[in-house]
């Protein structure tokens, strides 16, 4: 028996769509997946070894061939160093953990994607991070008065705002001032109408067009719709370099074609969701990365 464990909600439709794929049976043994909770975790020593334990049944994660993180809970920050250091801790004792944690502490972070992404050689949107309402406002008149203000920890369009006024700037980034909150800066580009999510598992690519009828926000979470699309080579190309960058085996990464031309990385998400571009290209996208990533990962 294979066991996966899964750090994330069991009630939710990815978890399903997993234990679903693991039960097709064409597996050389079976794949049983084990939801598990960041909450229940706790690093025990015994013999000199470490374990990773979970409230599964006391045993530990040395059990799991694999965790597969899907979700990161909201919490105090000590709390959010232990969850990731013991992610490290299953890594160096063999667990296949996916997305590797280092990949998420960068992924996490759309500040520090974007500085990563940049320093591999692609291109990114103008952005400005700062932490005071006048630094914002210097940066939004450097961007040139229109820019996209986003949380740099957020998923699924939440909280993304464009200011184009000054008036509203000051007030949004006075806002964001009191909030302690860390102001992060885009120039709005303006692309054809949508936008590619490109689908990274391992050394396969799944490529969907992103549009929202009047909308620049194209996030299928907040109504957008997904269509298949063929990339270009130059894109998928793209793509898998995003994807090393970050250090992530699965990651949805964000290209948008700028009025220049350029394909420019907007985000690389190494917590990405499937749904929708499994049913734009009709494949079983939840059966490729139990393949790629957790059975045979190349």
């Amino acid at each position: 028996m294979k066991y996966v464990g899964y750090l994330g909600t069991s009630q939710g439709w990815y978890f399903r769509d997993l234990q679903r794929a693991a039960g097709l049976g064409h597996w050389p043994e079976p794949v049983t997946i084990e939801p598990l909770a960041f909450a229940d975790l706790q690093v025990a020593y015994s013999g000199g070894a470490s374990s990773l334990f979970s409230a599964r049944d006391g045993s530990g994660s040395n059990d799991f061939q694999a965790l597969l993180v899907r979700t990161m809970p909201i919490g105090s920050l000590e709390q959010t160093i232990f969850r990731m250091n013991a992610l490290h801790v299953a890594q160096s004792n063999g667990v296949r953990v996916v997305n590797p944690p280092r990949a998420l502490e960068v992924a996490i972070d759309k500040w520090l994607t974007l500085e990563t992404v940049r320093r591999h050689g692609l291109a990114i949107p103008r952005t400005i991070c700062c932490q005071t309402r006048d630094q914002a406002m210097e940066a939004w008149d450097r961007i040139g008065g229109d820019c996209v203000v986003k949380p740099i920890f957020g998923g699924e369009g939440r909280g993304i705002l464009r200011v184009t006024d000054a008036d509203m700037a000051w007030r949004v980034f006075t806002t964001l001032e009191q909030l302690r909150a860390v102001i992060y800066c885009q120039e709005f580009l303006q692309g054809p109408g949508y936008d590619l999510r490109l689908l990274v598992i391992a050394d396969a690519i799944f490529c969907v067009k992103r549009s929202a009828k009047g909308d620049w926000r194209t996030n299928v979470a907040r109504g957008g719709t997904a269509q298949a699309h063929e990339p270009t080579f130059e894109q998928m190309q793209i793509a898998f370099k995003a994807a090393r960058a970050v250090g992530a085996s699965i990651a949805g990464v964000d290209l948008l074609t700028d009025s220049q031309g350029r394909d420019v990385v907007l985000e690389v998400n190494a917590v990405p969701g499937w749904k929708a571009t499994a049913r734009a290209l009709d494949v079983d996208i939840a059966r490729v990365v139990l393949e790629k990533l957790l059975w045979n990962p190349t």
